[in-house]
C-alpha cells in the first residue's frame, strides 16, 4: 500500500496501486486540485518516493512511501474589506455567519478581493492562520452559489478543536435544497464514494475508488415537478449534496455545474446551509444555529408551491 502525505493538508492516504504512474495517483486522490496544479509540484521538485525527487512518469509500488512538500506560501498582502456579511454568534474565539450567495470564502491566486475573509479581516482584524494567510480563519467552507451557515476561527485553539471536530464527523450540519423532480420516498439516504470525475477534472462524481461519501436526506414538499429536501452529512467531500442528488436522477434547481442547463440562472443553486451544530472549543458547550434561506429562495418556494 502506498502511504502519501501530501500538499498542506499532509493527509495520510493508502491504496493498492502497483506500477501506477505517480502523476495519475496523485490526480487521482488530490481531488481539490488539477493536472496543471499537480505538474507545478513536480516541476518545483516537491514529489518525493521513498525520500527520493521522482518525475511524473515514475511508477509507484506497493509500499512506498510518498511525500508531496506543500509550496513555499506566496506572500500575499490582504485587503480587510466593508463587506456585508450577517453575524449569527460571535465571542473571542469564533464567529457563526450566514454567508450570502454569490459570496467566495476565501481569495485565490488572481481573485483576492471581495471575498468573505475580506470581509472577517475587516470585521475582527485578527483570525487563525493555521491554514495560512489566505484562508485566515478557514475551517470549512461551502461553494460560491450555495449560502448559508459558516463558523469563522479568530483563534488557533478553536481552528485546531473545530478541526478536529469535523474529522470525528461530531458536527451537525443540515441544508435545504430545491431538486428537481419529485421524489416519492420521504427519506433517502445515499452511500456513494466521491472523487474526480475522470472525464471533466473541474467536477467531481460518483466513482469506484473515491472517498466515502453518505449523505441523508428526507421530503419537507412536494411542488408539481420539485422537491424540498432537509439534507444532512455524514461526511463533507468536495460538491457531496450536488454531486449526491445529480447522481440519484435529482440535480440540485439551478446548479450550473451538475444540473439541468436549461433551468439555470444567475442566481446558482438552490442550497442553503440551514442549521449548523458544534461543542464550542473552549465552554464545552454545544452550540446549534439555524437561519431562513435568503429572499430569491423562498421566492421560488413560493412561485413552485403556485404553479
Amino acid at each position: 500500500m502506498i502511504k502519501e502525505k501530501y500538499l498542506v493538508d499532509l493527509n495520510m492516504i493508502s491504496c493498492d496501486v502497483n506500477e501506477l504512474r505517480i502523476d495519475k495517483y496523485l490526480v487521482e486522490v488530490c481531488e481539490d486540485l488539477s493536472r496543471n496544479e499537480i505538474k507545478d509540484y513536480f516541476d518545483k521538485s516537491l514529489v518525493k518516493v521513498n525520500e527520493k525527487l521522482v518525475k511524473p512518469s515514475f511508477k509507484v509500488k506497493n509500499n512506498d512511501v510518498i511525500t508531496v512538500d506543500a509550496k513555499p506560501e506566496e506572500i500575499i498582502d490582504l485587503v480587510p474589506e466593508q463587506i456585508n456579511v450577517p453575524i449569527i454568534y460571535e465571542d473571542d474565539d469564533l464567529i457563526v455567519v450566514n454567508k450570502p450567495s454569490g459570496l467566495v470564502v476565501h481569495p485565490a491566486p488572481g481573485h483576492l478581493h471581495g471575498t468573505l475573509v475580506n470581509a472577517m479581516l475587516y470585521h475582527c482584524q485578527s483570525l487563525s492562520n493555521i491554514g495560512g494567510d489566505i484562508r485566515a480563519g478557514i475551517v470549512h467552507r461551502i461553494d460560491k452559489d450555495t449560502s448559508g451557515l459558516l463558523v469563522i476561527c479568530k483563534t488557533n485553539l478553536a481552528h485546531k478543536d473545530l478541526s478536529e471536530q469535523l474529522k470525528n464527523k461530531t458536527t451537525t450540519r443540515k441544508y435545504l435544497a430545491i431538486v428537481v423532480g419529485n421524489i416519492s420516498h420521504n427519506l433517502g439516504r445515499i452511500n456513494a464514494p466521491i472523487g474526480r470525475d475522470p472525464s471533466n477534472r473541474q467536477k467531481m462524481a460518483v466513482v469506484e475508488d473515491g472517498k466515502p461519501a453518505v449523505t441523508n436526506f428526507k421530503v419537507l414538499d412536494r411542488y408539481r415537478n420539485y422537491t424540498l429536501l432537509e439534507l444532512q452529512l455524514e461526511t463533507g467531500r468536495t460538491h457531496q449534496i450536488r454531486v449526491h442528488m445529480a447522481y440519484i436522477g435529482h440535480p440540485v434547481l439551478n446548479d450550473p455545474l451538475y444540473g439541468v442547463k436549461k433551468q439555470t440562472t444567475e442566481f446558482g443553486q438552490y442550497l442553503h446551509a440551514e442549521t449548523l451544530g458544534f461543542v464550542h472549543p473552549r465552554t464545552k458547550q454545544f452550540l446549534e444555529f439555524s437561519c431562513d434561506p435568503p429572499q430569491e429562495f423562498i421566492d421560488k418556494m413560493n412561485e413552485l408551491k403556485a404553479e
